[in-house]
């Protein structure tokens, strides 16, 4: 199965292709400008692995939550490209894709996505469920202190060992001090990393469901409350 795949909810941008099982990636550090990036790193990795737009089975799309604009541009272009060669576009959760490619080993792992200025998305993984592929949809939202509070509730019921992945949370950094609590940052998580649950996702998936497909905000934009 041919898929590409597309990864751009916050701090980083990034597409991948996966032909024949063999994978090719290409990143750019211009998140900001995902607008004037996508489709340039869309042909790129295309050209890599010597592929036509036409061979592609699916596209899948990390779906947030994350910045309101980046979803909605890495949306829009997934859709303009699946409805153009009427193929299956698939949506994967942000957090738990992010929170199974850290591969931490057999403890709980809690994804963190910044929201608006000073609150954050969160969510805590257990390893079986990371490893099954067959995630939770319960995503909370709130402040740094909250995010620590999570972790040490999480600490306290025994689990241990909580691991947090996510990208520049300085501000949740130094609370962790004096927790068992371990910060990881998620350079390990990009498009390639949809793949797995793309697969499973596409089984069934149809074409014509394209208007159906929608970014995962998890709350309204507002003008004054960033983005």
């Amino acid at each position: 199965m041919n898929i590409l795949a597309i990864e751009c909810t916050h701090a980083a941008l990034s597409v991948a292709v996966m032909h024949a099982g063999v994978v090719a990636e290409v990143r750019s550090s211009d998140w900001k400008k995902a607008a004037e990036s996508l489709v340039p790193l869309i042909e790129k990795v295309m050209a890599e692995r010597a592929l036509d737009l036409k061979q592609l089975d699916g596209i899948a799309i990390s779906s947030g939550p994350g910045s309101f604009t980046a979803l909605r541009i890495g949306m829009a272009v997934a859709k303009g490209v699946a409805c153009g060669l009427g193929i299956p576009l698939v949506p994967v959760p942000t957090m738990p894709a992010m929170a199974a490619s850290l591969q931490a080993g057999t403890g709980e792992v809690m994804a963190v996505i910044p929201s608006r200025k000073g609150e954050y998305y969160y969510a805590l993984y257990l390893p079986e469920e990371l490893a099954s592929g067959v995630w939770h949809d319960e995503v909370k939202r709130g402040s740094a202190e909250d995010v620590v509070a999570a972790v040490s509730s999480s600490d306290s019921s025994g689990s241990g060992g909580t691991v947090i992945v996510g990208r520049q949370l300085n501000e949740i950094i130094p609370l962790l001090e004096g927790s068992s609590a371990v910060y990881r940052e998620a350079d390990c998580f990009s498009a390639s990393s949809l793949f797995t649950a793309a697969e499973r996702l596409f089984v069934g998936a149809d074409a014509a469901e394209l208007n159906g497909v929608a970014p995962d905000y998890r709350q309204m934009f507002s003008p004054n409350g960033g983005k």
